[in-house]
């Protein structure tokens, strides 16, 4: 077993997709509905990136969508009671969903920009859908994904998912809204620039 090295087993596909199957089934018997997109590595696990992902995160747009989905997961161990934490601007909740830490939370910043992973318009205009069991999963795209791991310069986490937007392509626009946005170093953005010019890449895929 292979855990990460905050001490938390890392998750595989499987557990991923099980995981959220079994929560968006809790929501549906619920009888409720509402928008909601995936996060963090978990969505670039999704979509193919072979990075190490210790929980799922799920963006709500608001606190009451974070109350609703909680309630429906009531059957399932809640590992931390919904709370306003001012130190990230999130209303946040987490609960282990067959042994995976499943994160709902809201992120209260306004910025101006379309191209942030958990702020703004970006989550909600830039995603795909994933398949996962009976659902279709929303998922932040990669390009977004990235630049939140360019910020934080984590190259083990920002390599895997330039090698692979690198093989499959990617929306250069929104990727260089992305670096901008979040004002990423000179010398960063021509990392990414080298690692990606190559023929036939940079082509937009359909959000």
């Amino acid at each position: 077993m292979i855990y990460m090295g905050d001490g938390k087993r890392t998750l595989n596909l499987t557990d991923i997709t099980t995981a959220l199957d079994m929560a968006l089934v809790a929501l549906k018997a619920a009888d409720t509905d509402m928008a909601y997109r995936v996060c963090g590595t978990g969505a670039a696990l999704l979509q193919g990136v072979p990075l190490p992902v210790g929980d799922i995160d799920i963006l709500l747009a608001s606190r009451e969508d974070v109350d609703t989905f909680a309630a429906a997961l009531s059957s399932f161990p809640c590992l931390y009671t919904a709370s306003w934490l001012p130190e990230s601007s999130q209303y946040f909740t987490r609960f282990d969903v067959n042994g995976v830490d499943l994160e709902l939370s809201t992120v209260e910043r306004q910025v101006d920009s379309d191209a942030m992973e958990c702020v703004g318009s970006g989550p909600w205009q830039h995603y795909v859908l994933i398949t996962c069991g009976s659902h279709h999963v929303p998922v932040v795209r990669l390009e977004l994904r990235l630049v939140s791991e360019l910020l934080r310069d984590r190259a083990d986490r920002y390599g895997p998912l330039l090698d692979y937007m690198g093989t499959h392509g990617f929306d250069s626009d929104l990727l260089q809204r992305a670096m901008n946005a979040h004002r990423i170093p000179a010398h960063r953005q021509r990392l990414v620039q080298d690692r990606l010019e190559r023929p036939s890449l940079g082509t937009p895929s359909p959000a």
